[in-house]
């Protein structure tokens, strides 16, 4: 299915979603309350919309006065914006979405996401002019390097590091994110 697709029938399911928690709602605290609850959160969005927006744009901004790369502090702000819109949203479900995405751990693991899928459609030189330099951990293949010393001594290699007849061996790692 296209991705198009797929995005129609997510925001149904939403509406759908909203729908049955507002009738719920309805049921169980009566239809004013429920008015109540939903023109708060409206308004707390929306003042939330304009806190998060020039919170994320002076941190963008002083990341760029300070030389540092801005792709942590778009991501955060962008982050931050989005959950401030889904509060803004009348609804209890996106209400919850955008309270979940305002907690800093939430925040960081969406952000963290964020920039993995960056990563993924934006080329390396790019990702780290936005988010700086990639931090590298490297696993040997022979195992941990702080296991014990094998009792053998290891057998002399040629001046290139590889074992006779051999090409050298390759370099293993992964990315850490910080």
């Amino acid at each position: 299915m296209r991705p198009l697709g797929l995005a129609v029938l997510a925001v149904m399911a939403l509406i759908a979603a909203e729908v049955a928690v507002v009738v719920a709602a309805v049921k169980l605290v009566g239809p004013w309350w429920t008015a109540l609850l939903l023109v708060a959160t409206c308004l707390l969005g929306g003042w939330l919309v304009g806190r998060e927006g020039t919170r994320g744009w002076r941190r963008f901004r002083a990341a760029l006065a300070d030389g540092r790369p801005p792709g942590r502090e778009a991501t955060d702000g962008l982050v931050g914006l989005v959950g401030a819109l889904l509060l803004a949203v009348p609804g209890f479900v996106t209400d919850v979405l955008g309270a979940l995405l305002l907690v800093p751990p939430v925040r960081w693991y969406a952000r963290d996401r964020v920039e993995r899928v960056a990563l993924s459609r934006i080329s390396p030189a790019l990702h780290g002019n936005l988010f700086g330099p990639r931090r590298v951990r490297v696993r040997h293949r022979s195992g941990p390097a702080t296991g014990p010393p094998s009792a053998a001594p290891p057998e002399p290699r040629p001046p290139n590091g590889a074992p006779s007849g051999q090409a050298p061996p390759a370099l293993e790692g992964e990315i850490i994110e910080p």
